[in-house]
Formats: structure tokens, sequence, C-alpha cells
């Protein structure tokens, strides 16, 4: 493979929240293992600082999310845009990469853009959702954009944009689904069911759901006496802020993990998930789930008006078809979830069913290696240049 001239081995790769911040470390990663030489500047998260040569600022940390939070994170924004155009200014980066976190990065697009410096969008977000119009935003900003699903680059074709599909990145961090063999029906009553409970990486979501899913484990208990439920929850977080939300002590089959690698999350038998990439890694596991979407009233209605499918969780989207449970704002409430829960406890040969079919959207999304021909692709591109 040709070498990038000592001048162009600068890069800019800034992503916004914590899946932003996983994917594009193992990016990093990959850049640097084909190129020892490159440099990378970073605006993310704590993996990214670790890969980074030089590391701007935690934008991650900052959890701003819907419509209505960023407005409250707009001075910081824009003190950090300060900072990126001086970058680009006198560091002259021979590339610029970001990763979804549209709000923030299409602004980023549009400074590169006009310096005539090449972008690359890796983990495009999912404007065939909502507000397609920005497909067309992007297809001027970015040279190319690597999309996590087969049918998006003959969506982004429609408005111009040079989008390939090279695997979802996902599948390079998550394991093998685990061997799984199907419970007696004669057992459920007196099986040590394992729920997980899945609340989101956000404050906002945290703070609505963690309750709602610990009250809806205590009804499940009422039935299924022996059930344990685990609470993962993420490496930095506050285990007793945790417990606080609860309201009350937590009864003692209730545990709060962090689970760096899957393998925990793989072992449970059903999981009460929020709606967000949280569903896909579920279904790559092969784990079956209730999906639960609480929003603040005003972004959820906000949502609600510009979001144009008929499904919340992606696991729904990407199946066509309501393949798992959602229940929203109202009836994302203890009681329906404990019904959901005990109802797939009640019938095992349902949870065999719904994990089949989460599996085979595993397949449907590529193979392990995306980072690496991601990286591959863009030094390539910058070589030509």
């Amino acid at each position: 493979m040709a070498t990038i001239t000592p001048l162009a081995k600068n890069i800019l790769i800034v992503a916004g929240d914590i899946s932003g911040d996983l994917h594009a470390s193992s990016l990093i990663a990959e850049l640097k293992k084909l190129d020892p030489e490159i440099k990378v500047t970073a605006i993310g998260g704590p993996l990214m600082e670790k890969q980074a040569d030089t590391f701007l600022f935690n934008l991650a940390a900052q959890g701003a999310s819907g419509f209505v939070e960023p407005l409250k994170k707009m001075p910081l924004w824009m003190n950090l845009m300060k900072q990126i155009r001086q970058y680009m200014e006198t560091q002259n980066p021979s590339a610029v990469i970001v990763v979804d976190f549209y709000g923030f990065n299409h602004q980023v697009l549009g400074m590169a853009a006009h310096r005539e410096i090449p972008a690359y969008y890796y983990v495009t977000p999912q404007v065939w959702a909502s507000r397609q119009y920005r497909a067309k935003n992007l297809a001027k900003l970015t040279k190319k954009m690597f999309v996590i699903y087969p049918f998006e680059p003959e969506f982004h074709k429609k408005y111009g944009g040079n989008a390939v599909f090279l695997g979802n990145p996902l599948l390079d961090i998550m394991p093998d689904p685990l061997p799984y063999t199907p419970t007696d029906p004669k057992d459920v009553k007196n099986k040590a069911w394992k729920l997980g409970i899945l609340p989101g990486s956000r404050s906002g979501e945290i703070n609505r759901l963690t309750p709602v899913f610990y009250q809806t484990f205590k009804k499940v208990l009422k039935e299924f006496p022996n059930t344990q439920a685990y609470l993962f929850a993420l490496p930095s977080a506050d285990e007793k802020a945790l417990r606080a939300l609860l309201g009350e002590e937590p009864h003692p089959n209730f545990h709060i993990v962090k689970d760096k690698n899957y393998q925990m999350r793989g072992q449970m038998d059903f999981l009460l998930a929020c709606s967000g990439t949280a569903t896909l890694e579920n279904a790559l596991l092969g784990v079956p789930m209730v999906v639960a979407y609480k929003l603040s009233w005003i972004t959820y209605h906000i949502a609600k008006a510009v979001i144009k499918v008929p499904y919340i969780s992606l696991v729904n989207l990407l199946a066509k078809k309501q393949l798992v449970k959602e229940l929203i704002q109202g009836d994302a409430n203890a009681n329906s979830l404990a019904a959901e829960t005990m109802a797939m406890f009640q019938n095992p040969a349902n949870l065999t069913k719904q994990r089949q079919e989460l599996l085979k959207l595993r397949a449907w999304l590529g193979e392990k290696g995306v980072a690496a021909r991601a990286a591959k692709e863009i030094l390539a591109d910058i070589v030509k240049k």
C-alpha cells in the first residue's frame, strides 16, 4: 500500500456520544495499524482519548440528545467549534472523519468543506428514518459515507451521496451468541430467570426508565419468585445514584453490573431495554426483549412530528415488522412491561422463536472487520489526494 506524504498524516476524528466513542476508537486503532505514522487528533470520549495522539475534548460526556437538551449545550458547542476551526486553519489535516451525532458533526463537515478538507462520515446518522432532506446536505459535505445497514447506499444515491456498506461496526465488538437451551415449560415457575435491565446511556433516559424497570421486576417476582434482575450500568456510572432512583433498598435479587464485553448480557433470558443501539446489540446477542420509549413531553411530541417510520426500535425497523414489543410513553409502565415479560416466561417457545428471528438480523448485517475495511478505504483515498 502506498504511504502518505509526511504533510498528510494528521487526521481529525469527531464523535459525540458513547456509542460513537466506541466505534471511533476502533477505527483509530485500525488506521494506526495500517500506517503507524498517522497522527490522530480526536474529540469524543475516553476510548478515543486512549487511542488518539492529541485529545481535545470529551464531548461524549456531555450527553446531549433529542431536540431540547442540545440547546442547553450551545455555548459549549460554540466554543468547541472555535477550537476546531482554529485547528483546521493551523494544522490543515489531510482528512476529517465524523461519527454519527449529526447536530454537531454537520457543522464540523461544513468547516471542512469550506477549507476543502476531504471529509468522511463513519456510522452515518439514520436520516432515512426522519428529516430525509439532510441526506442532500450530507452528499454535498462528504467524500464518502460508511453506512451501517445494507439498504442505505441505495437511499443516499437518490440524493447524490457516495455511501458504501462494509458491514455494521457493532459486529467488530459484539461476541458470538452463547449456546441456548430452551426452558422446559414444566420448570417456568421455579426457574431462576435472568432478567436484564437496560435503561440507556444518557442521564435523562436513565432517570426515567430505571424506576419503571425496577418496579417491573418487582411485579414479575410475584409470579416468578426466583427471578434475578441485572441492571447493566455504564463503566462510569455512580452505583449509589442508580440505587437512589429505585426509591427503596434494592431487592436481594436485584444486581447492578458493569459488563464490558457483553458476556453477561448474552446470558440473559429476557431484557427490558431502552430504544436505540441497545436493541440492535441485543439482537446480535440473540436475547429477546421488550422495548420502552419514554421521553420528556416536549421532546416526544417533536419527535412524533418529524419521525416518519412505523416503529421506534431498530430491531423492528430492520425486520420490517413488530418482532419485539414496543411500549411508548404512557404505555411504558410497570404493569404493561411486567405483563409482557411474564407472558414470555410462561411460554418459553416464544422466547426461542424471537431469538431465532433476532439472529437472522445478525447474519444480514455483514461480517466482522468493518473498522479495518473502512480504515483501508479512507487511507487509500488520502493517498490519491
